[in-house]
C-alpha cells in the first residue's frame, strides 16, 4: 500500500491521538481529525461521538452525515477512539464496542480499506509473564482480558477479523503498552512506546502491503521487553528508543513497594480495583 494520502484520525484530541497529530504528518501522512471533543487549534475538524447513533446513522443503517464527511476522500483510519482505562460496563459498552463497530460499518460503506486499529496488551492482561531470558509473549497468545476495557479491545481485534474475511478491509491491531513521552514507572520499562516510535510504528500499519488482519504488540525498542516485536518489524517498524536510560531511577523509587498485579501482563489492572485514569 503507498503511503496514504490522507488519514482520519479518530480520537484526535486525546493523549496518543495528540502525539500523531504532531507526528504523523512528517511521515507523509495528511491528516483529518475526528474527536467527540474540539480538537484545540483545528477549527475544521469534524467533531461527533461515534457511539452515538444520531451523529453516526440515519436509522437506516448508513453512516450518518458527521462519519460521512469526516471519511470522504480519506485513504485509510487510524482508529483511537474510545475510553483508554477501566469504567463501568456500559460505558465501555457504548464506546468502546459500539462505537468501533459503527466505525468499521462506516468505513465499509465508505470504501475505505486500511484501518489502524488501537488495541491494548489489556486484551491479554492475565496472561502470566514470560520467565526471565523466557521467550517473549508472541502475539499468538490467546485473549486474557483483565477489565471491560481490555475485553473491549479483543472485541476490536475479533471485528476487524471478521470485516478483513466478509467484506475486505485490511487492518492492523496494535497491542499499544504505555505510550508517553518518558516511561514512569517499573512496568513501563518493558511495556513503555515513545511517542517517536508509536508515530513510526502506525506509519508503518498505515503503509504495510497485504497485511490481512494482522495483530502486533507496540512497545519501544525496550530492553525489559516481555513480548515479541517481529510481527511489527515485519510491517517495517524499526523502533528508535529505549527504556533503559529510565531504569536505575525508576527502580530506586519503587524499591521494597508492593505491585499489584506483579508477575501478569496487565499488572495493577488484574487487581481488585482496576485504574480508572491511566497509571503514570
Amino acid at each position: 500500500m503507498p503511503t496514504s494520502r490522507t488519514v482520519l484520525l479518530t480520537g484526535a484530541a486525546g493523549r496518543i491521538g495528540t502525539h500523531l497529530r504532531a507526528l504523523l504528518p512528517a511521515h507523509g501522512h495528511r491528516l483529518r481529525l475526528l474527536d467527540v471533543r474540539p480538537v484545540p487549534g483545528e477549527p475544521e475538524a469534524v467533531t461527533a461521538d461515534l457511539a452515538d447513533p444520531a451523529a453516526t446513522t440515519d436509522g437506516g443503517g448508513s453512516s450518518g452525515e458527521a462519519l460521512r464527511k469526516a471519511l470522504d476522500g480519506v485513504d485509510a483510519v487510524v482508529h483511537l477512539a474510545g475510553i483508554p482505562v477501566e469504567a463501568p460496563f456500559a460505558e465501555i459498552l457504548r464506546a468502546n464496542i459500539e462505537g468501533t463497530y459503527r466505525l468499521y460499518e462506516a468505513v465499509r460503506e465508505a470504501g475505505v480499506r486500511r484501518v489502524v486499529l488501537a488495541s491494548s496488551n489489556h486484551a491479554v492482561g492475565f496472561t502470566p509473564l514470560p520467565a526471565e531470558g523466557g521467550r517473549p509473549l508472541p502475539v499468538e497468545t490467546p485473549h486474557r482480558p483483565d477489565t471491560f476495557y481490555g475485553l473491549s479491545k479483543c472485541f476490536g481485534e475479533d471485528l476487524a477479523s471478521l470485516y478483513r474475511d466478509r467484506h475486505g478491509i485490511e487492518t492492523v491491531s496494535l497491542r499499544i503498552g504505555a505510550c508517553f513521552p518518558e516511561p514512569t514507572s517499573v512496568r513501563m520499562l518493558s511495556v513503555w512506546l515513545s511517542p517517536g516510535d508509536c508515530a513510526r510504528l502506525v506509519h508503518a500499519a498505515l503503509t504495510a502491503e497485504g497485511v490481512g488482519h494482522t495483530v502486533v504488540y507496540g512497545s519501544s525498542a525496550n530492553t525489559r521487553a516481555w513480548w515479541d516485536l517481529s510481527p511489527a518489524r515485519a510491517l517495517g517498524y524499526a523502533p528508535r528508543d529505549d527504556s533503559e536510560p529510565y531504569a536505575a531511577a525508576l527502580l530506586a523509587a519503587e524499591a521494597g513497594t508492593a505491585q499489584v498485579g506483579a508477575g501478569l501482563v496487565g499488572g495493577e489492572f488484574c487487581g481488585p480495583e482496576p485504574p480508572r485514569r491511566h497509571p503514570r
